[in-house]
């Protein structure tokens, strides 16, 4: 009896659990047998390890019964990542290769029939967690970049064949550890908003929500730049650290997308009105992230927001608060990321006129109704700021006059958030006590906004947000704490109700 053990790790959201291949050689009725909750995918690697093993010149142990264990037993494998390590334990298990070759290596990749390494999706994570382990990783040549992305501490060898790897565990043609020979940069241009004509007020929202990581819900009719303002926030937040860059690059991999366009640039998502809500929040048979998780660390937009199911949208509430996707199935439980910022647009009504100078809405009161009921109190009132983007005049449009570029705005942001890490988070994720030890509100200031909310029926969570919101805005003019004039222009922005009866 033979028993060889290759490690590997399964490919389940952005965690990578260990997986160990364990390979047993007896004598009895030939056969191989795969057990450990292996999927379709995976059980169909015993075809493609045997035509790969005989077609570069190893011995398949065609008389000997094999039995194959991916441990641990109730841990479910997917996809193709299965092949190498189950090779490499095959030709372990039959003296082919040392066992004590395999010690400290940690291994993934999909064989060809001719034993041709494939590149496999989710090395990121894969990489992340063998380093945290301290072991070295073998992969396929086209993934070798994406593993070094991990860092330099971990060796990453990367081959183009079995034979390759084989000659490597036998010292016969060691395999060189791959180094990034360029560093990743991005490749897409960031929209600046030196573009934007007017919208003083709206521009002035986006600011404050940049500072300050504030939700945002743009309200007005159609073509007044709503879409075109809201594309422009990723321009203006601060570029992202090197561990929040490798969390945004994680999600990627994991979805099969590029990392090299959007490396280092804050994500902008803008998922279609017919997007399911398992599109949103992620899921499926086999869980991927959703687009709520592909915005980790930067920007979801949702354009035409009542035109998205009232499910849909509901899904929202609990990622906007805890910064997490948290999938609880019979079979399986999932964390995926979700700490975005929420950017939303919106018509006042169906025919998008209404308060309109331009054109007369056609729209009936019962259409309106039944429009603006799609958003409702609890989702709206996760919203920080709404702001009204009116339609400009002519002359404003046709002006020469750039506005104020992003970078300019992205300097007084970054000062901002300076200030707000110094109290040891961004404004918006402040808990209620901090919050209010970071306001110092006065007995009068305490008083008057009282008035103001019993006035204006906000809610607990409306009250704290008002005074995130201007506790962004002081810091945002460098004072030590808010005041009044600051309270009254976070508390306009809550003022939705008046913008979707137009004005």
């Amino acid at each position: 009896m033979t028993l060889a053990i290759v490690a590997t790790r399964a490919g389940l959201g952005l965690e990578a659990p260990p997986v160990q291949v364990e390979v047993h050689l007896a004598n009895g009725l030939p056969g191989l047998t795969l057990v450990g909750l292996p999927e379709a995918a995976v059980k169909e690697s015993r075809e493609r390890v045997r035509s790969a093993l005989v077609n570069a010149g190893f011995d398949f142990p065609n008389t000997r019964r094999i039995t194959l264990n991916l441990a641990p037993a109730d841990l479910p494998k997917e996809g193709g990542r299965f092949d190498l390590p189950i090779a490499l334990g095959i030709l372990a298990a039959s003296g082919q290769v040392p066992v004590e070759a395999l010690e400290g290596m940690e291994c993934a990749g999909e064989l060809a029939l001719d034993g041709k390494l494939r590149a496999v999706p989710g090395v990121l994570p894969f990489a992340l967690a063998t380093k945290a382990a301290g072991r070295t990783l073998i992969v396929p040549r086209p993934c070798a970049d994406e593993a070094a992305l991990a860092g330099e501490s971990l060796p990453v060898l990367p081959a183009d064949s079995l034979w390759e790897v084989v000659s490597h565990l036998l010292d016969q043609e060691r395999i060189p550890p791959h180094r990034l020979s360029v560093p990743p940069t991005a490749k897409a241009p960031m929209a600046d908003l030196s573009e934007v004509r007017g919208q003083q007020q709206a521009r002035r929202a986006l600011e404050v929500a940049a500072a300050g990581g504030h939700n945002l819900l743009f309200a007005g009719p159609p073509g007044t730049g709503k879409t075109m303002l809201a594309s422009r926030l990723p321009g203006i937040l601060p570029p992202l650290s090197e561990e929040d860059a490798l969390a945004v690059a994680a999600v990627r991999s994991v979805c099969g997308l590029s990392l090299d366009e959007h490396w280092g640039q804050r994500p902008f998502r803008q998922p279609h009105h017919s997007a399911s809500a398992a599109a949103l929040v992620g899921g499926g048979s086999k869980p991927k992230p959703g687009e709520i998780s592909l915005a980790h660390k930067g920007v979801l937009f949702l354009d035409e927001l009542p035109e998205f199911s009232r499910h849909v949208l509901e899904v929202l509430r609990q990622p906007l608060e805890t910064g997490e996707i948290h999938l609880a199935r019979a079979s399986h439980e999932r964390r995926f990321p979700a700490q975005f910022q929420l950017v939303a647009a919106m018509n006042p009504c169906p025919c998008g006129h209404l308060g309109d100078p331009r054109q007369r809405c056609q729209c009936t009161a019962s259409q309106i109704q039944r429009y603006q009921a799609r958003l409702s109190g609890p989702l709206l009132d996760r919203i920080d700021l709404q702001v009204e983007v009116p339609a400009l005049p002519p002359e404003q449009l046709t002006a020469q006059t750039e506005g104020e570029p992003s970078s300019a705005v992205r300097e007084r942001v970054m000062a901002a958030r300076e200030r707000q890490m110094a109290r040891g988070a961004l404004n918006s994720e402040l808990s209620g006590k901090a919050l209010e030890a970071a306001c110092a509100l006065d007995d009068n200031e305490r008083a008057w906004l009282a008035g103001v909310l019993e006035k204006l029926k906000l809610s607990a969570r409306a009250y704290h947000r008002v005074l995130r919101v201007a506790l962004t805005l002081a810091d945002l003019q460098g004072e030590p704490k808010p005041t009044q004039p600051h309270l009254i222009e976070a508390i306009g922005y809550r003022q939705l109700d008046r913008l979707l009866k137009g004005g």
